[in-house]
């Protein structure tokens, strides 16, 4: 389905400004139909053959397109399908065509085809920088020995109101500060005010928003100021005629309040206060926030603890005389020192996934660090994106990147071997859509003859294998460079089903 934007550009004559006055009309109008207990269309006059307007030429046939259809969720609609896009003549639509020219609100009754019955329309001209752009049209079967209470004769006289600010170019306002998923409803609860900010009329459900607030006076007649509430954002929206949306909090009990201005000639005329009860709606967002501040909190004294252990074993490195000792210590530093990586990544990261190359590159360094000397200078480089991994797949992957970093310096680069454009390691990256791969490619010395990474003795090495084939469900494979240059490539291939449930 076409949206408005789309509609409007190719098959109206509208300016971008016309357009997103409508696009706030559209964004706004939930509201209205509640409170209207109607269907609403937005018809748009096609763009004409020539460069005569409808409102130019009265004797030109109109012909409009729907290019907004919103249902009320008060009451049951009229229009089972949708009729966004629906090409509509002035035979159809009499009373959109004489909304449009005269630019006047226009009551009647027509017969819909599709519907096979009378149906009651009232058609208000959008007008915007004086100028008729479109015809909001009000739809609804015919109310027949029926009398409406009072809830829905205020809602009704609310729509009204809004109907002449919308024909007059004062509604929707030039900026709204409400968001769409927070936003009141009319079902959540109304309250009328007066020009002189005196409660008209509050619904049920706004009472019983203000119950639970702790007020239980009768609020007719009476300023919510003068009940004990914050009315500040309510004096604001009638100071500068506009909205105002803010959360008001009273004991445990939170209450997101709407003030919609009303307007007419003389300025603010009143307003409507939209109540919305966000009391579990807040308790659960703090706790949520209080749950992301404590995995972060752990995750930061994890990483305490590990370079605490990580110390105490360089401690102990230095006290023994074994080399073989020495070189163990040394590995299982740099094996605690990678996971520590992740956990201090995660301590300063929301939620519990982790940007990979955040982990990658400390890593590179730590293992530059440990293997680079004067006598042998090895280059390190980094190269793509692995996208977003989570804790329990990145720690592994950081283990794994760390062992194969240290097995290319160690194997790759024997002493005496020093290439004419340097001695280089390169991790590549490649997060596509079915898998994460990752290549770790040295310019050394190449594969062994024979060698064979299922065959592999070496604790290192095994530890790869290990985690890739079964925490990881990957493979993992060890060849030459496929251009026939100089080195080695080992290659990790990460199924991305196995990354997400893992």
């Amino acid at each position: 389905m076409a949206s408005l934007a789309e509609i409007v550009r190719t098959r109206s004559r509208l300016s971008m400004a016309e357009l997103v006055h409508l696009q706030r009309l559209v964004a706004s109008w939930n509201l209205l139909a509640d409170f209207c207990f109607s269907d609403l269309l937005l018809f748009v006059p096609l763009r004409p053959e020539d460069d005569r307007s409808v409102a130019a030429d009265t004797d030109a046939e109109a012909e409009f397109v729907v290019v907004g259809h919103v249902r009320p969720s008060t009451t049951q609609t009229l229009y089972r399908n949708d009729l966004i896009g629906e090409q509509l003549d002035e035979q159809e639509r009499p009373l959109v065509a004489r909304s449009m020219r005269l630019g006047e609100i226009i009551e009647g009754e027509i017969t819909v085809a599709a519907l096979r019955e009378r149906v009651r329309v009232l058609c208000i001209p959008v007008r915007h920088d004086g100028r008729t752009i479109a015809v909001l049209s009000r739809e609804s079967t015919p109310s027949v020995g029926r009398s409406p209470g009072e809830l829905e004769r205020t809602y009704v006289d609310i729509f009204n109101r809004f109907a002449r600010m919308i024909a007059s170019g004062e509604f929707p306002f030039p900026a709204d500060d409400s968001d769409a998923k927070e936003s009141p409803r009319v079902g959540d609860g109304v309250v009328v005010l007066d020009r002189s900010a005196t409660v008209e009329y509050a619904s049920p459900n706004a009472v019983s928003a203000l119950h639970r607030m702790g007020v239980h006076a009768n609020t007719e007649g009476m300023r919510l100021g003068d009940l004990g509430l914050d009315d500040e954002p309510i004096r604001d929206a009638f100071a500068v005629g506009k909205p105002v949306t803010e959360e008001v909090e009273r004991g445990d009990v939170i209450i997101l309040v709407r003030t919609i201005p009303m307007l007419d000639s003389q300025g603010v005329s009143g307003a409507v206060v939209l109540f919305r009860d966000v009391t579990e709606v807040r308790q659960r967002d703090r706790l949520l926030l209080s749950k992301d501040a404590t995995i972060r909190e752990i995750h930061h004294r994890v990483k305490n603890n590990l370079q605490t252990i990580s110390s105490l074993l360089q401690l102990q490195g230095r006290r023994t005389d074994s080399p073989e000792s020495k070189e163990a210590i040394a590995e299982s530093v740099r094996r605690i020192r990678s996971i520590a990586i992740v956990h201090e990544t995660l301590s300063r990261e929301a939620g519990e996934d982790v940007a990979f190359s955040e982990i990658l590159r400390p890593l590179v360094q730590m293992v530059a660090e440990t293997v680079s000397s004067p006598d042998r200078e090895i280059r390190f480089d980094v190269v793509g994106q692995a996208g977003t991994l989570p804790a329990n797949v990145a720690t592994p992957m950081a283990v794994v990147l760390t062992e194969l970093l240290q097995n290319a310096a160690d194997h790759a680069f024997p002493d005496g071997v020093e290439r004419p454009d340097g001695n280089l390691v390169r991790v590549e990256l490649s997060d596509q859509p079915d898998e994460v791969v990752i290549r770790v490619v040295d310019n050394g010395v190449g594969v062994p003859e024979g060698f064979s990474i299922e065959r592999v003795k070496g604790l290192g090495l095994s530890i790869v294998r290990a985690l890739v084939t079964s925490d990881l469900q990957g493979t993992i494979d060890l060849f030459e460079p496929p251009d026939g240059s100089p080195g080695t490539v080992v290659e990790l291939r990460i199924p991305t089903d196995a990354v997400l449930v893992t």
